[in-house]
């Protein structure tokens, strides 16, 4: 009877873990070994809100993972592991895990997944080397203005040559209203 409660814990475990492999944007799988408790909460402040760090069992996270659709995780669930779920923006998660690593060369950064792609080692600190999504956004909205500024005054330039023809007919025709006074004096301009 000590089995069945066990069990649904178990069960409960590996659907909550589902849950989050599948509502977050992102996993980063880490090595926590040697690590202390001090350290660790150092780190989920380090994370900041948009992101959960969790320590679990290797076997629950693993079947978790597979229920997910994420198999490909299943040899990163190797000695002590804990899981970083993302909700926010994954490059910065991935800085702040890189940078702690670098002060705290015990936490390992063994792999992940982003938006159903699972990365490596390699390629989740080659993600904390771009710029944060709203970084992006903001230099993408600088080139469509400037593109927009380039075509608004493209479109301005017809107008403005139509312009300064119409400006110069206008002083050609003045001019060429008027009475030449080139004539010598005392000779008339009639015949």
């Amino acid at each position: 009877m000590a089995d069945k409660p066990v069990r649904a814990e178990k069960t409960a475990a590996v659907a909550e873990l589902t849950d989050r492999f599948r509502s977050s944007t992102a996993t980063v799988l880490t090595e926590y070994r040697g690590l202390t408790v001090a350290q660790l909460t150092e780190l989920r402040r380090a994370l900041g809100s948009g992101t959960t760090y969790t320590v679990t069992k290797n076997t629950l996270a693993k079947r978790a993972a597979a229920q997910a659709g994420l198999e490909e995780l299943a040899p990163l669930f190797s000695g002590p592991t804990a899981l970083a779920f993302v909700s926010g923006d994954p490059v910065e998660a991935a800085k702040s895990l890189r940078e702690f690593s670098k002060a705290n060369p015990l936490l390992v950064i063994k792999g992940g997944v982003v938006e159903g792609k699972t990365l490596n080692a390699e390629e989740v600190t080659k993600l904390a080397d771009l710029e944060s999504r709203e970084v992006l956004l903001a230099k993408l909205a600088g080139a469509m203005k400037a593109n927009l500024s380039k075509a608004a005054a493209l479109f301005q330039e017809p107008i403005a040559k139509v312009a300064r023809l119409a400006a110069a007919l206008e002083e050609k025709r003045k001019d060429d209203s008027q009475p030449s006074t080139d004539a010598p004096e005392g000779e008339s301009t009639e015949a």
